[in-house]
């Protein structure tokens, strides 16, 4: 497969520079002009890619190649760029700055280049003049690999301090796209864990994409943006065959391969038979995983419900903070990332809820908890009553645990045998105590050795978040569980 999706890679030299601002106001001015846009997230960030749907209308998609390997990267991306006019993708901290102690593994300039794609620097010249030129010209040397098209200058003061910019960028060879001055009206509230999530703003959020993409659309030269992206080079090999596949309902499968290969078929990673469709008239049998949703529960990778439902499942969202029950027929239940802790007393009042979620789990249905879902099975969190599922107590702490984990599965369980290894990565400032139970959901590798997690029943509860397109046989054995349990 040949992808050639005009593309552009949204950079900076650090974090606060201004990226999200520009990226997403970039998605929704282009989607706002009758391009249909593809956005990206290069890392593990959930937040992000909520601001990136909210601008164009489709779901937001990451790229970690820390998590599945830069051979992913690309099939990754041509898997949600297929259909779209162009793809921008906001980038992580700095260029360069990648996983510790890995390179440029997971860098921005990592899947720039694995994209082919050039890239715009975002730069806050907030509080420098003619030292701009030096700045970019060592981005822009750095890497020679690394094809820096444009730059734009973001919180610049006047008129007099954008000459003086212009001046020194003369000099570097690398042309001036965007001017952007100060806009608190385009500021997005942060807290513990960074940008507050779409979901918990409302109009609020819509409101500052649509200032992102008025300072965008006033500030920027969408034009020469639009032919910088047409000037990235084809992919070739950047995805897999679909074959023909009946699919019986939305979303379409996500075709995914074993690593290092290109399956001709997108279910064939699965290990198992293509799905045959049902006779017509006849309905699929309604198998149903739900998908715990809304505000308490915004992380999660748009794969995992594609994955499912590539394995057969009919794949149903659910809110537990506004409904009292489960999805009728659930026969498996995940419950990804989030802020639970914000919303502790509103879940620990929905008790109807709670009770069918410890009934589910105690009659042995699989069930993936991930970080969130990791507190909202346990006995309590800040001292709140929630689902009780696991004999742990979980509260907020002051310390932030931040990072990539190479792990493997200590334990046979719903989501993976024992030995399979994974990448993941954590991110919470929360504590539960114990951190293990009797059977460990995952033994830590990197950076420190440890164990961590649950497995007990078909309840498979970790602080891991995991990327199932990295070993998507989980996605199958999961659905496969939720058959036989």
């Amino acid at each position: 497969m040949v992808s050639s999706v005009p593309r552009l890679v949204i950079a900076a030299p650090s974090s606060g520079s201004g990226k999200t601002t520009v990226a997403t106001g970039l998605m929704a001015a282009l989607s706002a002009r009758g391009f249909a846009v593809s956005p990206h997230k290069v890392g593990p960030d959930y937040i992000d890619p909520g601001y990136h749907a909210l601008a164009t209308g489709r779901v937001g998609r990451n790229l970690d190649a820390y998590l599945c390997g830069p051979e992913l990267v690309a099939p990754l991306f041509a898997h949600g760029a297929d259909g779209c006019d162009i793809a921008v993708v906001e980038g992580v901290m700095g260029l360069y700055d990648g996983a510790a102690g890995e390179g440029e593994l997971a860098s921005t300039a990592q899947v720039a280049k694995l994209l082919r794609a050039p890239v715009v620097l975002v730069v806050d010249a907030s509080s420098q003049s003619r030292s701009v030129a030096a700045l970019v010209h060592g981005f822009v040397s750095w890497d020679p690999e690394v094809r820096v098209g444009g730059v734009i200058l973001n919180k610049v003061a006047s008129d007099r301090h954008e000459g003086l910019l212009r001046e020194a960028l003369d000099s570097v060879g690398v042309p001036v796209m965007g001017v952007l001055r100060r806009a608190a009206q385009v500021e997005t509230p942060s807290r513990h864990l960074g940008l507050v999530p779409v979901a918990e703003r409302g109009a609020v959020a819509v409101e500052a994409v649509s200032a992102m993409a008025a300072q965008v659309a006033g500030g920027c030269d969408l034009s020469a943006l639009v032919s910088l992206a047409r000037s990235a080079e084809a992919l070739h090999g950047a995805g897999w065959d679909a074959g023909e596949v009946l699919v019986s309902s939305p979303p379409p499968p996500l075709p995914v391969p074993s690593l290092g290969a290109s399956p001709p078929d997108p279910l064939s990673a699965l290990d198992g038979p293509r799905p045959q469709a049902p006779p017509e008239g006849v309905p699929p049998d309604g198998l149903v995983v739900a998908v715990a949703g809304g505000a308490a529960f915004t992380f999660s990778y748009a794969e995992h419900a594609e994955l499912l439902s590539a394995a057969g499942a009919e794949v149903v969202t659910f809110d537990p903070l506004r409904d009292e029950e489960l999805p009728e027929g659930t026969a498996g239940l995940v419950i990804g990332g989030g802020f639970p802790e914000v919303y502790a007393s509103e879940l620990s009042a929905n008790e109807s809820l709670r009770k069918a979620v410890a009934e589910l789990a105690l009659s042995g249905a699989p069930v993936a908890a991930e970080c969130a879902g990791l507190l909202y099975l346990c006995r309590e969190l800040d001292g709140l009553p929630m689902c009780g599922v696991l004999d742990a107590s979980a509260r907020m702490s002051e310390r932030l645990t931040l990072g990539y984990r190479d792990a493997v599965a200590v334990s046979d369980s719903a989501l993976a045998g024992a030995g399979t290894r994974m990448r993941g990565h954590e991110f919470h400032r929360t504590v539960v105590e114990p951190g293990a139970g009797d059977a460990p959901a995952w033994g830590m590798r990197a950076p420190e050795r440890r164990v961590e997690g649950f497995v007990q029943r078909g309840v498979h509860a970790s602080y891991l978040h995991t990327h199932w397109a990295s070993e998507p046989g989980v996605a199958r054995r999961f659905v496969e569980r939720c058959r036989t349990s």
